[in-house]
């Protein structure tokens, strides 16, 4: 029961992610890449403070440790990301990025010697072709933002095996304040190295960021990482690639993009691939340690 509920909790991460896509675009109309970074790190670390305040006394060194990894993960992923944007097309960014599906059953392959299981491995490559059809058009070649693009790939692929191996040892609500705490701290450095201390946001800039702050860090980062106490670090992955799919929806709600084939196509196969990599057995984790 509570392996489905963390499906359940793992496709509301995505739900949520799909609308960053538009509040990330709202947002970039009046901040700066790092500017919305450290804004929203920033939330994420004073909330999930908050939330973990009675825990804090008690941080281990190992969790300490665990945390920062993490965070530096995250960071790495978002920051590479971000940059690459200014040297690639948002498609090809945003295919390149789902690349982690893939990445991820062999990291935990080489790093954990996990078995790679033939479904996962189908349901991960479903999902890239999905995220193809909906990001490419039919030309594509690969530069220098490309390749930075696959270094976030790897950076977002390494963060979520890492919660999968941690969360069974360490208490998510102080992973999670570490992570955000990091992320925020590297973001900082970033932005007084690039001199972009001063904030200009309109309205719609600070609603859009406050979102991607309290919604689509605190809460998805809190989430993902009690889910995948349950979920196996492939299938993980593989939800979490039906971000595309809802990223495209809320296009169409709220940006009134067209609907086209492509993106019905893409949708339909990233679907399967989750179920796909759902009914795939041997795969589930046992339950956690208290």
């Amino acid at each position: 029961m509570k392996k489905h509920f963390a499906v359940f909790g793992l496709i509301l991460v995505t739900v949520i992610w799909g609308g960053g896509f538009v509040a990330s675009d709202m947002a970039l109309g009046s901040l700066s890449p790092f500017q919305i970074m450290t804004i929203r790190f920033g939330i994420g670390t004073v909330l999930m403070g908050a939330i973990s305040f009675q825990h804090l006394k008690g941080i281990k060194k190992e969790e300490l440790f665990a945390g920062f990894l993490l965070g530096c993960t995250l960071f790495l992923g978002f920051a590479c990301q971000i940059v690459a944007l200014q040297y690639t097309t948002p498609s090809k960014n945003a295919f390149l990025t789902a690349t982690n599906v893939v990445m991820v059953p062999f990291i935990a392959f080489i790093i954990s010697r996990k078995k790679v299981h033939i479904r996962g491995v189908v349901g991960a490559i479903m999902a890239i072709v999905g995220v193809g059809i909906l990001s490419l058009d039919r030309t594509f070649s690969l530069g220098f933002g490309d390749g930075l693009t696959l270094v976030c790939a790897v950076g977002f692929a390494l963060q979520i095996f890492l919660t999968g191996e941690f969360v069974a040892k360490y208490r998510a609500t102080i992973l999670n304040f570490i992570q955000m705490g990091t992320a925020f701290f590297l973001s900082t450095v970033i932005l007084i190295g690039l001199r972009e201390w001063k904030f200009t946001a309109t309205t719609q800039g600070w609603l859009s960021v406050l979102y991607l702050g309290v919604i689509s860090t605190t809460l998805t980062y809190l989430l993902q990482t009690s889910c995948q106490k349950y979920i196996d670090e492939t299938k993980a992955a593989i939800i979490l690639s039906m971000e595309s799919v809802f990223g495209t929806l809320f296009s169409i709600l709220i940006l009134h993009e067209t609907v086209t084939l492509k993106m019905i196509l893409g949708c339909v196969i990233i679907l399967s691939a989750v179920i796909i990599a759902n009914t795939a057995s041997g795969n589930d984790k046992k339950e956690p340690v208290k």
